[in-house]
Order: structure tokens, then C-alpha cells, then sequence
């Protein structure tokens, strides 16, 4: 384990001793609450591992550094943007499979591009936002968030 685990786990010990300390009782039913609320993310959090795992299986790591490496990273980057922007993946999901493609391969420019357009910007939703907000509305938007997501991709990878 690493200092940041290590520190977060004595920071939750500290403050749970504290808490213990200033009021047993409500302690325990916040306890309670949290073991019941983990119990009903436990299905979330193996779908995510499951989905990782097949979207690794079927798009081998090779591929994945290749597509998204650094071999040219302007195309690569512009690439990963479109996917992004045409996927629909919630973002608890697109975390972890986005820390896998940097895992096996993919260059962080990219990989910071799929992720902000997977959040910023919606090509399958566009329908409902047109129909909610308008048509100027969401053009507008979807292009300043697509422009603004290879911006900020293109800034991490300076500072990464």
C-alpha cells in the first residue's frame, strides 16, 4: 500500500475512535446505514469490474496502445475525443476503465480526451437536450464542451 492509503486509513480510524468517543450510539446506526448502503452498491461495483474486464477482452491492450499511444497523439487524441463524445458510459464506469487503457498502454492526452467528452458532451443525448433546451442551445454547447475537452486534454498532458 501506498502513503495515501495508508493516511486515509488512519485518518478513518482517528475519526472514527472520535466519533465513538463523542456518541456511541449514533456511531453504530451511521455504521449500520453505510453497511447497508455498501450492500446495495456491491452489484454496481462488480458490473464496473465485469465491464472492464469484457471491454479489455474484446479490445486487446495491444490495440489499445496502438490506437491510443503516442505514436501520434494529435490524431490518436482527436480520435478517442469522437468516441467519446459518441459514447454513453456513466462516469463511475468511464474512471476506472480510462485508468485501464493507461494501464496497458494508451497515452494520458488521449485518455484525458475520451473522459471529458464522455462527460461533456452528448452526441446520443442531443435529441433530449435540443428538445428540453433548444437547437442554437445545444450546438452551441456541445461544440464549446467538445473544443474545451481537447483543450483540457491537451493541458494535462503538459502537466502529466
Amino acid at each position: 500500500m501506498d502513503i495515501f492509503v495508508l493516511s486515509f486509513w488512519g485518518i478513518t480510524i482517528v475519526l472514527t475512535i472520535i466519533s465513538l468517543i463523542k456518541d456511541k450510539k449514533k456511531t453504530f446506526v451511521s455504521m449500520k446505514k453505510s453497511k447497508k448502503m455498501m450492500g446495495s452498491m456491491v452489484i454496481e461495483i462488480i458490473s464496473i469490474i465485469f465491464l472492464i474486464g469484457l471491454v479489455l477482452t474484446i479490445i486487446p491492450p495491444d490495440s489499445i496502445s496502438s490506437v491510443l499511444g503516442s505514436t501520434n497523439v494529435f490524431l490518436s487524441t482527436v480520435a478517442a475525443a469522437i468516441v467519446g463524445s459518441i459514447t454513453l458510459i456513466p462516469a463511475f464506469v468511464a474512471f476506472p476503465l480510462v485508468g485501464s487503457f493507461v494501464d496497458v498502454g494508451a497515452s494520458i492526452v488521449p485518455a484525458v480526451a475520451f473522459l471529458t467528452t464522455l462527460t461533456m458532451v452528448g452526441i446520443v443525448t442531443f435529441p433530449l437536450e435540443k428538445r428540453e433546451f433548444g437547437f442554437k442551445f445545444a450546438i452551441v454547447r456541445n461544440v464549446l464542451s467538445f473544443s474545451f475537452a481537447i483543450v483540457i486534454a491537451l493541458t494535462m498532458g503538459v502537466i502529466l
